[in-house]
């Protein structure tokens, strides 16, 4: 069965070379042109959203947190490439990466079929404790004192590599390759957005971390 592509674009002209390149990646396309359809379209057959953040009806941002709060369905935005604050938000706002207008369509195919391989991928690893919290990568959930924590598929990924790996720095180059499946070089923002929004949800303090460290010109360390 072909993956299915939600497109959400309000432009017409890219619309139809969105779904032109991603069918000639044999990728199956939905299309809608504003928020609300998008919305509406995006039920359990579709695989990935495509998002524009620029749309004419309700925001991108809010399209994106609505998609979220069903599920943790996988969500590429797209954004002006001068805009660094349209980024932030829209990772915060709970997509899983971004690509940035103009793009290359060979770059717009290898994210998506990045992000594809890592949320469909399994992982044989043994579940990871450190004080009350528990992760556990066969199963797909962590937890703290028993409470399943709401993670998306690239947050819980991100978490797995960070404990598998504890007590060791690991590069934002590192972690772009491990967890986001890159081949060449990404933005190191991207991890940065991703690391603030897993420590609202497994630290007990965001604002003082304990388990996710920073080490400033390296990387993070996840501290157990």
């Amino acid at each position: 069965m072909a993956t299915r592509v939600l497109v959400v674009e309000d432009d017409s002209d890219l619309r139809t070379m969105l779904r032109m390149v991603l069918q000639d990646e044999e990728f199956e396309v939905v299309e809608a042109p504003n928020g609300e359809t998008g919305l509406a379209l995006a039920d359990d057959t579709i695989d990935l959203v495509l998002l524009d953040l620029k749309l004419p009806d309700i925001s991108g941002f809010e399209v994106c947190r609505q998609l979220r709060s069903r599920g943790d369905m996988p969500i590429v935005m797209v954004t002006a490439q001068v805009d660094s604050y349209d980024m932030v938000a829209g990772l915060s706002a709970g997509a899983d990466d971004y690509v940035t207008k103009p793009f290359i369509p060979k770059v717009l195919v290898a994210r998506i079929r990045a992000l594809l391989r890592r949320v469909q991928g399994g992982d044989e690893a043994g579940r990871l404790r450190c004080g009350s919290l528990e992760i556990a990568p066969r199963e797909g959930f962590a937890a703290r004192d028993g409470e399943v924590i709401q993670l998306t598929k690239t947050e819980f990924r991100l978490l797995c590599d960070l404990a598998e790996h504890r007590n060791r720095v690991i590069s934002r180059e590192l972690l772009l390759q491990r967890v986001w499946g890159y081949e060449y070089p990404g933005d190191g923002r991207l991890v940065d957005s991703h690391i603030r929004r897993l420590r609202t949800k497994v630290e007990i303090d965001a604002a003082s971390p304990t388990l996710i460290l920073t080490i400033r010109g390296f990387g993070y360390k996840f501290n157990c």
